[in-house]
């Protein structure tokens, strides 16, 4: 599935930049394969247009904000957040035709991050309940581009059977290479994935959890929440709650922009950001190192692919994506030939079969 090809992910939305990192001034960012362009509005609130200048195509995010308006660097004309031209330097008598204008998107503030809608928005931006609870703090990890597909990392957040090969400095417990239990619901636009999963804490995780054990259970409550958003909250016999919150928005077929964040039911005198942010860091890095190594195109066709008992909450995500699709008069759009390839056309009935069986 190539997302820049599927029109409906232009009906979601995406965290595109940290709002601090707009006091520096506009900044461009390519969402879903356009080129846009964020600023702060004279209400200091974040909008966001096309990065090309109707004039003669400059890029707007060359210029700079001008009482919250948009300035490009080329003739100066100045643009708001509804990319209406309203001011043109050169024009003697102030008069601006209606067709100056750009093409403007949804966007709007949420968790410290503007997060941007390319079309009309099929619904609204993940609700993290635990971000307006007092007793959770929220904690800014990582902002930074990964060379793979957004579904591969959503499929690999819940998928319990690689941490016993994959995190192997950071929790992975060779005594457990699958859950001791795993439960699938589907929502209406999302699945819920409770879990059980042996694991060891290093040093530095005891350190944080403030634990003596080596050898744990997590007690995992997860959601994915269509396309590209996951919830991973982490119940510790402690009491303690670490929730992430990771979303790979595309930037292209190929690359997406990994934004997480943590919440976490401590205090910094209990645990030093820095230090939640460090192992976080390391476990990340694990995944990195595999996925970046991944297929961006993923098979929404399930026999593309082979399968496991433990890929059950990717199989639905696939399932449901493909239904999204459908649902909106779209088919996959892939660099692959499933239909006229013989070797998976000879597997498909049995793959169905193997499918149907596992879920």
């Amino acid at each position: 599935m190539l997302v820049t090809k599927q029109p409906v992910f232009q009906r979601f939305w995406y965290p595109v930049i940290p709002v601090e990192q707009l006091a520096d001034g506009p900044q461009a960012f390519e969402l879903l394969g356009q080129p846009i362009v964020l600023w702060l509005d004279a209400d200091g609130k974040p909008a966001a247009v096309r990065d090309r200048c109707c004039h003669r195509t400059a890029k707007l995010s060359l210029g700079k904000v001008n009482d919250g308006k948009l300035a490009c660097a080329y003739h100066g004309w100045e643009f708001n957040g509804s990319g209406a031209c309203v001011h043109v330097p050169q024009s003697k008598d102030g008069s601006i035709s209606p067709s100056y204008k750009v093409t403007a998107y949804h966007c709007t503030e949420r968790y410290g991050y503007a997060w941007v809608c390319l079309g009309e928005p099929l619904m609204d931006i993940p609700n993290i309940a635990e971000a307006s609870d007092p007793s959770f703090r929220l904690i800014h990890e990582f902002y930074e581009p990964w060379n793979c597909a957004g579904l591969r990392v959503m499929e690999n957040e819940l998928d319990l059977a690689h941490p016993t090969f994959v995190h192997t400095t950071t929790f992975g417990s060779e005594e457990h290479p699958t859950p001791d239990f795993v439960e699938v619901t589907e929502t209406e636009l999302g699945i819920h994935v409770s879990a059980t999963l042996g694991v060891v804490n290093p040093a530095l995780q005891k350190q944080n959890l403030k634990m003596e054990d080596t050898i744990t259970y997590r007690t995992l409550d997860m959601d994915w929440m269509m396309p590209f958003t996951i919830r991973l909250r982490i119940n510790y016999p402690n009491g303690m709650s670490h929730i992430v919150v990771n979303t790979m928005t595309p930037i292209n077929d190929s690359t997406s922009q990994m934004v997480q964040f943590c919440l976490r039911n401590d205090t910094e005198a209990d645990t030093k950001a820095s230090d939640v942010i460090a192992f976080d860091r390391a476990v990340t890095l694990e995944d990195k190192r595999i996925l970046e190594s991944t297929d961006y195109d993923v098979p929404l066709a399930l026999n593309a692919e082979e399968h496991m008992f433990t890929d059950k909450p990717g199989i639905v995500i696939r399932k449901k994506i493909a239904a999204l699709l459908k649902a909106h008069g779209e088919v996959e759009q892939t660099n692959h030939t499933y239909a006229n390839d013989i070797s998976l056309s000879s597997r498909s009935e049995v793959s169905e079969t193997r499918v149907k069986q596992l879920i």
